[in-house]
C-alpha cells in the first residue's frame, strides 16, 4: 500500500442499519435463495417425469417438516423479491424519495410479502394442500 495514512470508509461498525440498508441485503439473499429453490423446482420437475416411485419419494421429502419450512421460506422470499421489485419499479420512474416515504414503502413491502404468503399458503391447503 502506498498510503496506509488514508482514512477507511465507514462500513457497518459506525453506520446502524437503517431499513433501506437491511432492505437490500434481504433483496439480494433471496434472490440467492429463489435461485436455490429454482433448483429444487427443477428437481420436482424432474422427478414427475421420472416416474411414480421416484415423484413420490420427492413428495415425501417435501411433504416433511423441513420441506414444508422450506417451501414456506421460497414463497416469502418470492414474494418480498416481487414486492421489493415494484419497489424499486417505482423509485425508477422518480417517485417516493422522500425519507418517509422510503420507510412507508420498506415497511409495505415487508407486510405484503407476509400477508401474501399468508394468503397463498391457506389458498393451498384450502384447495386440499
Amino acid at each position: 500500500m502506498a498510503n496506509s495514512n488514508r482514512p477507511l470508509s465507514p462500513h457497518l461498525q459506525v453506520y446502524k442499519p437503517q431499513i433501506t440498508s437491511v432492505m437490500s441485503i434481504f433483496h439480494r439473499m433471496t434472490g440467492v435463495a429463489l435461485g436455490v429453490g429454482t433448483l429444487f423446482l427443477m428437481w420436482w420437475l424432474v422427478s414427475v417425469a421420472a416416474g411414480p416411485e421416484y415423484y413420490a419419494f420427492v413428495a415425501e421429502i417435501a411433504g416433511s417438516i423441513i420441506g414444508r419450512l422450506v417451501l414456506l421460506g421460497f414463497t416469502w422470499a418470492l414474494f418480498y423479491h416481487l414486492c421489493n421489485g415494484l419497489r424499486h419499479l417505482y423509485w425508477d420512474a422518480g417517485w417516493g424519495f422522500e425519507l418517509e416515504s422510503v420507510t412507508r414503502s420498506g415497511w409495505l413491502v415487508v407486510v405484503a410479502s407476509v400477508v401474501l404468503t399468508v394468503v397463498a399458503w391457506a389458498v393451498a391447503y384450502g384447495m386440499g394442500g
